[in-house]
């Protein structure tokens, strides 16, 4: 596979960056003030948790730092389980791509049945409205619930994802 492939396929993702897999990424303490003045809001509170807020806010797209000097190591290293099957020729670009497009329609779907919320990330929003009708047994075989169960097992299953908190590195 071609480094353009590997490019290709997260420039049409961006699920790392856009908020819909994380809500936060990590951060090494030396990277914070870098990261900062690049415009992304880090967290410093709590050392086991230092970090920046997803959605990304220098995400348009594509990422914008992404050649800078400072873009940080969490995301330099971070590598999907969709994106590690494409590098190790378990699945072919074509099905990796699809699987990508099959996923963003899906939150494309979902986003317009979310309640209006003050968290930004949509793997927020998503997991605690979630919680609230399941906490309140309502419409449990509804659309949003049936839908928001069909993302989560996409993000375990075809991304490697099942902490929305935090990157698994």
């Amino acid at each position: 596979m071609t480094n353009s492939r590997f490019n290709d396929l997260c420039k049409a993702c961006g699920l790392c960056c856009s908020g819909h897999l994380f809500s936060w990424v990590r951060l090494n303490a030396n990277e914070l003030d870098k990261v900062e003045k690049l415009g992304l809001t880090v967290i410093r509170d709590d050392p086991r948790q230092r970090g920046f807020t997803q959605p990304c806010p220098v995400w348009n797209g594509v990422c914008t730092i992404y050649a800078s000097p400072d873009y940080p190591s969490s995301c330099r290293k971070y590598k999907c389980k969709v994106l590690k099957q494409l590098l190790n020729d378990d699945v072919s670009y074509p099905a990796a791509l699809t699987i990508v497009q099959e996923t963003l329609t899906l939150i494309r779907e979902i986003e317009p049945l979310l309640p209006s919320s003050t968290a930004i990330s949509f793997r927020e929003r998503v997991i605690a409205h979630k919680e609230n009708l399941e906490s309140k047994r309502i419409d449990l075989d509804g659309e949003f619930l049936r839908k928001t169960r069909q993302l989560l097992s996409r993000y375990e299953d075809l991304f490697g994802v099942d902490d929305f908190m935090d990157y698994d590195m």
